[in-house]
């Protein structure tokens, strides 16, 4: 799969199918649209291809939105990947590109560079300065420019749409395992272990500690799960907070990995969060910390 960050793209990857959207946490209902114009491409024996943006452009337009992400850039180009797509556009969103008008993108972009022949995309995409674009810009050109837009339905499970804003809230309220089921695999936090202040090693439970960079917040809490460093895979338990007990100020993820005590600073892991075990507490004592730290542990292992 060949990833562009500009409009330079290779001849071949012209006359294809093209897919438009955010693609955030490639969820069920994306993997769907994503299989239908992969089926497209095959019978066309054309390429398939797909539009993101970056940075997404809600968190470009108000820049209070710091934690929005289901997954990274880099989980994304992953799941990407596995679905064996061709290509990847990736347009830089900023200022100069959110005033380009809806009729002059599907003229620039999607006609001139990408020639395209199909162009899926959901009922309500919107795209163009001020998001005056929508699918009627789309089907108003399509005969001009020789492409056909094709929309497809939104993909239901008991009788919810499936969206990013829906598993994104899922994630807040800890309804993990709901979320994972609309993602078709465990949501997941990939990060470099950064150095803590060793608090968990003193009191017999070592953690890896990562920062959340701008992921979607989950609920504050205790959870089992999967981690992988490399082509490793341990259970583990984590918690997510601002660890009360100890008054802690910085929001941060720590990971406990079962059958592992060495040093892993700087080391990328994954983080498989599989179920949600409890809130954030604040306890009066560590004996008492250490005590329900050891409950859960015994929790998180069932899970898992």
């Amino acid at each position: 799969m060949k990833i562009y960050n500009n409009l330079n793209l290779n001849k071949k990857f012209k006359n294809s199918v093209i897919a438009i959207g955010n693609f955030d946490g490639i969820h069920l209902g994306h993997q769907k649209v994503l299989k239908q114009a992969k089926q497209k491409a095959k019978i066309n024996k054309i390429p398939l291809g797909l539009i993101s943006f970056e940075p997404m452009p809600v968190m470009f337009f108000n820049q209070k939105i710091k934690n929005h992400r289901i997954n990274s850039l880099e989980q994304k180009k992953k799941q990407l990947k596995i679905l064996k797509l061709n290509f990847i556009l990736l347009i830089k969103f900023n200022k100069k590109f959110s005033f380009i008008s809806a009729d002059k993108f599907i003229k620039k972009i999607i006609f001139e560079k990408l020639r395209s022949k199909y162009v899926f995309v959901s009922k309500n995409f919107k795209f163009g300065k001020n998001r005056k674009g929508n699918i009627n810009t789309l089907k108003k050109f399509q005969n001009t420019y020789g492409y056909k837009t094709i929309i497809t339905p939104p993909l239901k499970k008991a009788k919810k749409i499936i969206s990013s804003t829906l598993i994104r809230k899922k994630i807040q309220l800890g309804k993990i395992t709901e979320a994972n089921k609309l993602l078709n695999r465990p949501w997941s936090i990939e990060g470099k272990v950064i150095k803590g202040s060793k608090r968990g090693r003193k009191i017999g439970f070592p953690t890896c500690n990562i920062k959340l960079n701008d992921y979607i917040i989950p609920k504050l809490g205790v959870y089992s799960v999967m981690v992988k460093i490399g082509q490793i895979k341990k259970k583990g338990i984590a918690n997510i907070g601002y660890r009360p007990t100890f008054n802690g100020q910085n929001l941060l993820l720590e990971v406990n990995i079962f059958g592992i005590n060495k040093n892993l600073y700087n080391k990328e892991i994954n983080v498989d969060f599989i179920k949600f075990i409890r809130s954030e507490k604040k306890f009066k004592s560590l004996e008492q910390l250490k005590k329900q730290i050891k409950i859960d542990i015994i929790q998180a292992k069932k899970n898992v």
